[in-house]
Parts: C-alpha cells; sequence; structure tokens
C-alpha cells in the first residue's frame, strides 16, 4: 500500500477578508469579466531552467519551494476547504505483481462525479466553443497561482499581482476530480480561449513547470481530443506520486539520424518491450530545444487526426508520446466486452502504467496480464506506427540512418530527489488512423 506524507499549507489569499463591491460578474471567475481585476499569487520561473545556482542566497526561494511548499501546499489548502468532489487520498492504491510493476488506483468517486465529455471523439482538432464548460467559468478560489516567465536568472513569487493590462495569465488550479494527490491543471494563456491544441510556446511552458517541480515524482500529463481529453480548452494535468511508472522503465531503442542531433542535442527513441508503441524524446542543448521537438511532432498528428497522448517526465528532462486509437477500436467494435465492462478510457496516467479504475471488484483482480491486455488495445500497429515515425521525422526534420539501430536494455527507473516530500521504494494488431 502505497502512502503520502502531508507537507505544510501556505495561507491562501482567499482567506484573508476582502470587502466592498464584488469586481465582474461577480462570480469571482476566470473569465475576461473577472480576472483582469484579480489579485492572483504569481510564481515567476526563472529563464534558463536548467541552470543550477551554486547557492541559495537570501532573494532566492529554496529549491524545494515550487513543488513542497506553494504548488502541494496551496493544493493542500484547497482540501482542507471541501473544494474538490471525492477525498483522493482515501483511495486505495497498489502496485500490481509482476515484471513491469504496474499501478492500480480505486477510485470510485472519479467515475461517479467526473464531468462527462462534451464533444465528438472522432476530431482531434475542434473549434472553441464558449458555450460548453471551460475554464474560464472556473472560480479563483480553485486556482494556485499564476505561472510565468521571470525575465531572469531567479524565480520569485509574487504573494498578490494585479493583471491589468498584461497580456492573458497562464494559471495553475486545482483538479476537482483528482486522481492522485497533487493533481492540478497548468492553463496557458487562459483568456485566449485556445482549443485542447499544443504548440510550441504551450509545451515549453509544461516542461518549465516539470523544471520547476525538480522531481521525478511529479510528472505532466497531456490528452489530446480523441485520446481522452473532456474539455476542449489548452491544458496539462499534472500530480505527485512516489513511484516509477512502468513506462519509464521502459528499454527502448535508439534511432540512429543523419541529421538534427547535432543541431539540438535531442535524441528520438521507440519505446520496447512496452504494450503500447511509442516515442522517446530527450536531451536537448536547451529546454526550448525539446519543447519544439515534441511540440512539432504533436502537431503533425494532431493536423492529421491522429488521437495522442503525453508523459513529462524526469523533471522534464524525458517526454513520451503515444500515438493511440483506442476510441475508434471502441467505435468499431473491436474492444472485447470484458474491457469495456471495466469502463476504464485508457489516457495518458493509463497509458504510463498507472490504472485508474472504477470498480472495486476490478481493483482486487487486477493483474499484469489484465493491464497489458487494455494498453495493446490502445497501440497502433506496428506498421501503422512505422507509417507515423516517417511522417513525424519528416516534421521534425530528422533523417532516420541505415545504422543499426541502438537498444538501450537496462531499466531507467526513477532517481531520487533530495527536494522530494517523501520517498517510496522502487518496486521492481490493425489500426485505423481518424480520417
Amino acid at each position: 500500500m502505497l502512502s503520502i506524507k502531508r507537507v505544510p499549507t501556505v495561507l491562501s489569499n482567499y482567506q484573508e477578508e476582502n470587502a466592498g463591491e464584488p469586481l465582474g460578474c461577480g462570480r469571482s471567475c476566470l473569465g475576461k469579466c473577472c480576472l483582469p481585476a484579480s489579485k492572483l499569487p504569481v510564481y515567476a520561473f526563472k529563464n534558463d531552467p536548467r541552470q543550477k545556482a551554486s547557492s541559495v542566497g537570501t532573494d532566492e526561494l529554496p529549491p524545494d519551494f515550487f513543488l513542497n511548499t506553494l504548488l502541494l501546499g496551496q493544493w493542500e489548502d484547497r482540501m482542507n476547504r471541501g473544494l474538490f468532489r471525492y477525498d483522493v487520498t482515501a483511495c486505495e492504491t497498489k502496485v500490481i505483481p509482476g515484471d513491469h510493476g504496474f499501478i492500480a488506483q480505486l477510485n470510485e468517486g472519479r467515475h461517479l462525479k467526473k464531468r462527462p465529455t462534451e464533444f465528438r471523439v472522432d476530431r482531434v482538432l475542434q473549434a472553441f466553443d464558449p458555450a460548453k464548460f471551460n475554464f474560464t467559468k472556473v472560480g479563483q478560489e480553485e486556482v494556485l497561482f499564476r505561472f510565468e516567465a521571470a525575465g531572469g536568472d531567479k524565480a520569485h513569487l509574487f504573494e498578490s499581482a494585479g493583471n491589468e493590462g498584461t497580456k492573458s495569465p497562464s494559471v495553475v488550479a486545482i483538479n476537482v476530480s483528482p486522481i492522485e494527490y497533487g493533481h492540478v491543471l497548468l492553463i496557458p494563456r487562459v483568456l485566449d480561449s485556445l482549443p485542447q491544441r499544443i504548440d510550441q510556446e504551450s509545451f515549453l511552458l509544461a516542461l518549465r513547470m516539470a523544471s520547476e517541480a525538480g522531481s521525478p515524482y511529479f510528472r505532466l500529463g497531456y490528452n489530446s481530443l480523441g485520446a481522452f481529453a473532456t474539455i476542449n480548452h489548452l491544458h496539462f494535468q499534472a500530480y505527485y506520486l512516489s513511484v516509477p511508472f512502468p513506462v519509464e522503465k521502459a528499454p527502448t531503442a535508439k534511432i540512429p539520424t543523419n541529421q538534427g542531433r547535432s543541431k539540438s542535442g535531442v535524441t528520438v527513441s521507440c519505446l520496447l518491450n512496452y504494450p503500447v508503441r511509442g516515442f522517446v524524446y530527450e536531451g536537448g542543448k536547451h529546454l526550448k530545444d525539446l519543447a519544439d521537438m515534441v511540440a512539432n511532432s504533436c502537431i503533425w498528428l494532431q493536423s492529421n487526426n491522429v488521437p495522442f497522448n503525453v508523459l513529462i517526465s524526469d523533471s522534464g528532462q524525458r517526454v513520451f508520446l503515444f500515438p493511440q486509437c483506442y476510441a475508434e477500436k471502441q467505435a468499431l467494435g473491436e474492444v472485447g466486452q470484458e474491457l469495456l465492462d471495466t469502463q476504464v478510457n485508457p489516457a495518458v496516467w493509463e497509458i504510463s502504467g498507472h490504472m485508474v479504475l472504477k470498480r472495486k471488484k476490478d481493483y482486487e483482480e487486477a493483474s499484469e496480464d489484465y493491464a497489458w491486455r487494455l494498453l495493446a488495445e490502445v497501440s497502433l500497429s506496428e506498421e501503422r506506427f512505422h507509417e507515423v515515425k516517417t511522417y513525424i521525422y519528416e516534421a521534425i526534420g530528422l533523417v532516420e540512418s541505415e545504422e543499426e539501430t541502438i537498444h538501450e536494455d537496462e531499466e531507467k527507473g526513477t532517481p531520487s530527489n533530495s527536494s522530494d516530500p517523501m520517498h517510496a521504494p522502487h518496486f521492481p494488431e490493425g489500426c485505423l488512423i481518424l480520417q
């Protein structure tokens, strides 16, 4: 049984008495009516997240401040105030016996209270619809802080900052139907009403958040439309779980290329011995190099109506990209009834090895065989994956060489980090592309 450790709670700005007339529409939402006049905390991250300070000065934030004190502290503050639909810390969690270490969680509350999907599942790109639920309708009490660039080499926290006259802010808010401890949403440029569609700027912002957290156990994920995103308003998810994900331990095969690596330093590999075929991106001279290469790959997928999921791992140093086709197989009646009865929608967390189960029976009977069979239905066929790989390489300017593929068979694992709030031991075909 996995456990969590509490961290100190930071006083929220929303706990302060605020006399006077309400501003905007009176609901204190994230819309243009209220947000410009708000006084939200602002975390300003430094320009180069890979630059490590030699020492912590009196005007510098401690290395663990962003994750432990600010994000998790504010998340617990919202939990104590009853803003979540259920207590996710009471959900049972276990590591399934087997070679891969799949993680199972029993989360009956999410099944009963999660917001339903309000759009088509056969189109990856759809226009933003202000009439449907979107994050501008969220109350500001759900927001933890704004997340913006500092414009310097040090990070800063401004406990209360105005937003008038500035560009659309990016915010970090709680997920009111959480999967795990510290489950939050990163919403880039919330006032711009962007649909669920990756671009270079938004993906770099997500990598910066992972880098600021500085913990291998705090991961960000992205689901495209058609790959079990439920809200068509640009957002990334993130949470803390102190156990390595199975996909992080999977061996990879580095694909030799004739060009590109010398310019950016980014390497691209394919997963081996894992039920979902996927790409692994890592390295880069600068974080932007990694962000641009992954984002350009995603742009090709979404432009060609290929659903996909993304996992940002290792404090933003490694990214997994999974083209998938489970929703289409469902529509075509190609998924077995036994798997359908579990009502599990394999999105980024499930694909990465964290199985969120909705029925106690499934949780008690969870096995590595079940997890493998479910995820195998997500994957593109070998032939189709190779075709997609060829197109993605063209999109990101890489040419696969004829050299022998380099196999990296060692399990990657997840390194420990002194800034983590807690430590847990390491536990040991065909598919159509939507048209």
